[in-house]
């Protein structure tokens, strides 16, 4: 009669962990479907940039440029220009509750910009067509801009 009971008791046990099991492994199934999206998701956000665009990175390779560097440098040019007690001269709305300073930066490809900027209380974003000359000067001009409405 123990020898039954052991064995009820032990297959009660046995048939609680593969419930276990299979619960833990749907979970990280769910997970494996969920970092796929996220993956997926990371590669949709960068289509549209430096860092993954090959021919853009050629394009300053052939100039000389290491493009990481190069993008870095352009952001922070554009950034730099945040001055206290002035607007940023790049974003072309004047400020009205403070100072225009351009807070995101994100270069598209070898030639336009997209931006956002903010007074504190309006926003707006920038798109800004970029070139690099033989000099190493970097031009920018704002082809277009908006500005929300305050609500």
């Amino acid at each position: 009669m123990n020898a039954k009971k052991a064995k009820e008791s032990y297959d009660g046990k046995i048939e609680n962990l593969m419930a276990k099991i299979e619960e833990k492994e749907a979970l990280l199934k769910s997970r494996d479907v969920e970092k796929d999206s996220l993956i997926d998701k990371i590669l949709d956000l960068t289509y549209f940039s430096l860092e993954s665009d090959e021919e853009a990175i050629s394009y300053f390779e052939e100039q000389g440029y290491v493009a990481e560097e190069l993008a870095l440098t352009i952001s922070d040019q554009i950034v730099s220009q945040n001055k206290a007690g002035a607007d940023n001269p790049i974003v072309p709305f004047v400020g009205m509750e403070g100072n225009m300073a351009i807070n995101k930066v994100r270069l598209l490809n070898h030639k336009w910009i997209i931006a956002d900027f903010t007074d504190g209380v309006y926003w707006g974003q920038l798109f800004i067509i970029y070139d690099v000359r033989k000099d190493g000067v970097v031009d920018f001009e704002v082809e277009k801009s908006f500005l929300y409405p305050r609500n």
